[in-house]
């Protein structure tokens, strides 16, 4: 027995507990997790994928940078709590479908590099997918802020 009186099963306990990162590290995405340890896993994997984004994708750069200036304002702008969360959360569906398009890329990629119809009508039909979330934050910001300010 250790000084815990955990006997033979104390590395297993030590690695579980006191070292998740080098657990979750063993599991292919969280896959084998349940609970609380589930929805810690997932929240480290998705700070993964933003990091990766950022350091990766210019377009989610600048779209964070333009979440960051239009949020607030949106904030600040909207004179009801509704128009606030219509000025908000149009900005944040931009990079949710950033998000999705990057998504659709890297799996694009990973399969092949070489030219393929589909793998270029996939991207495409992303990248139109973001078009079509800045138009929509553009119009509702529009149809938001012209009956107060214009």
């Amino acid at each position: 027995m250790d000084r815990w009186g955990l006997g033979a099963n104390h590395n297993r306990l030590k690695c579980r507990f006191f070292s998740f990162n080098h657990y979750l590290a063993h599991t292919m995405a969280g896959q084998n997790l349940k609970g609380v340890a589930r929805i810690y896993a997932a929240f480290f994997n998705s700070l993964k994928g933003f990091k990766a984004t950022w350091a990766h994708e210019e377009a989610f750069r600048q779209e964070a940078l333009l979440c960051l200036v239009t949020i607030p304002l949106g904030l600040w702008l909207g004179q009801t709590g509704v128009e606030k969360a219509l000025l908000v959360s149009s900005m944040l569906l931009v990079l949710i479908v950033e998000l999705l398009n990057t998504g659709i890329e890297i799996v694009v990629d990973r399969i092949s590099f070489e030219r393929h119809e589909l793998s270029g009508r996939a991207k495409d039909v992303a990248s139109a997918a973001v078009l079509t979330s800045l138009v929509l934050a553009g119009v509702v910001w529009a149809l938001v802020l012209w009956p107060h300010y214009l």
